[in-house]
């Protein structure tokens, strides 16, 4: 009881103390600006909105919707139209024990990969989004004849090679790094043949056609010859 009655008096007094001070005393006093240095803080960042280019996706805005919760029904194992400028191929760069006419069967030891090239909004910038363009060959032994077919023709020819085992006809020119493309084709995350499956974040498109808005400034190369063994 003793406790209570003197924490009843103590707060008694505290108001009484309160209720004493004059207005002056009671008024209010701004607290001095502070004079610590102003923190450096990063810019708002800009969210890019260019999903689209005419009526194609952009390779970023292709990405978005495939990633987005609202977007990737749109784009998700549908058909889609894409533009952009083909960074990478690797015809120029395939194992030469693929590179040889149809009929020819690849050594036991050849190992190879889906002809493949890939585009990007920027070519300038590789750590901008990229996209794996497949499906348009089947093996590079169709990309040998068609490299033989389109070498140093300006325009396509009447029919262009069609390869036998997708029974796609093969683009015309082969695609090279620099050329501004649009491609059609189905997207989604993965890629599949007869014997093997891949994948990729960024999704893949299946080709199915493809424009040639801007030409390479020169034709992929064939490639090099596998060195002599001693």
């Amino acid at each position: 009881m003793r406790h209570a009655s003197a924490l009843v008096l103590g707060s008694l007094l505290a108001l009484a103390s309160v209720g004493c001070q004059s207005k002056e005393e009671m008024a209010y006093k701004p607290t001095p600006a502070s004079t610590a240095p102003k923190p450096q803080l990063p810019e708002v960042p800009v969210v890019p909105t260019n999903f689209k280019q005419g009526d194609a996706y952009t390779v970023y805005g292709l990405i978005h919707h495939l990633n987005s919760r609202i977007h990737a029904k749109d784009v998700t194992g549908k058909e889609v139209t894409v533009v952009g400028t083909i960074v990478a191929e690797n015809i120029s760069t395939a194992d030469s024990c693929a590179w040889h006419k149809v009929g020819k069967k690849d050594p036991d030891d050849c190992k190879t990969e889906v002809p493949t090239f890939v585009i990007a909004d920027d070519a300038t910038d590789a750590k901008k989004p990229r996209i794996k363009i497949m499906g348009w060959a089947s093996n590079f032994a169709n990309v040998f004849e068609a490299f033989n077919a389109y070498k140093g023709k300006k325009e396509a020819p009447k029919e262009l090679v069609n390869d036998e085992l997708n029974g796609k006809p093969i683009p015309f020119p082969l695609p090279a790094v620099g050329a501004r493309v649009k491609v059609t084709g189905t997207y989604d995350y993965t890629f599949s043949t007869s014997s093997d499956v891949q994948s990729d974040v960024n999704g893949i498109v299946t080709y199915a056609k493809l424009e040639v808005l801007e030409p390479a400034a020169a034709e992929v190369e064939a490639p090099k010859p596998a060195p002599k063994k001693k």
